[in-house]
């Protein structure tokens, strides 16, 4: 299996936090998606990261991967198969990868020359991006102690992504919760291998 990623991707490192989880030998491979890397252009022809090559094919959408690894590696389940549990998890899951959304429009747009940004949009993404992290502090989910889900991953993976990309939204004031989140979270191995900023 070959995952094709960028080291500060959010969505790359998702999978790559996965893949570690759940004991899968993944080589990873590192590309410039903005040079369309022949390699990437290959596996995705929209040239986004992450890309799984496997036997069977390749998988893009980072979802879709990490239930992949997740249903093919070892140990417990991040995703339950069915039932409310894995609603519970998908709900959190899915909040949290709309905070990425948020965050990731700041960031290309905040990239764009000065003269061609739009303060509205950045406005509107920058409020969302706050609301997606309110309604994350007060989910039940994200309680220390509990059992590593898809849902914990991807709300771990946010906050330290938008603390690494937009510093100046301070997001861990007021937000006691996540920031016990992450501080469980980033202690693990496979939250230490796979940091943005590394």
């Amino acid at each position: 299996m070959k995952l094709h990623i960028t080291v500060p991707s959010p969505y790359a490192r998702k999978c790559r936090i996965v893949a570690r989880e759940k004991a899968l030998g993944v080589e990873e491979i590192a590309v410039d998606p903005y040079a369309s890397d022949p390699r990437l252009v290959a596996a995705n022809p929209i040239v986004q990261v992450p890309a799984l090559e496997t036997d069977e094919g390749v998988l893009t959408d980072s979802p879709v991967i990490c239930e992949w690894l997740d249903v093919n590696g070892a140990g417990p389940r991040l995703l339950p198969a069915d039932g409310p549990e894995r609603w519970r998890v998908k709900r959190l899951e899915t909040l949290a990868a709309s905070g990425l959304e948020m965050g990731v429009k700041r960031v290309l747009e905040l990239r764009r020359p000065e003269q061609e940004r739009s303060g509205s949009w950045i406005g509107r993404w920058t409020d969302n991006l706050n609301r997606v992290l309110d309604r994350l502090e007060a989910d039940p989910g994200i309680a220390p102690g509990l059992p590593l889900d898809m849902g914990r991953i991807t709300a771990g993976v946010l906050v330290t992504w938008v603390g690494f990309r937009h510093p100046d939204l301070n997001w861990a004031e007021g937000r006691p919760r996540l920031v016990a989140l992450q501080a469980e979270l980033e202690a693990r191995p496979s939250f230490a291998d796979t940091r943005p900023d590394a």
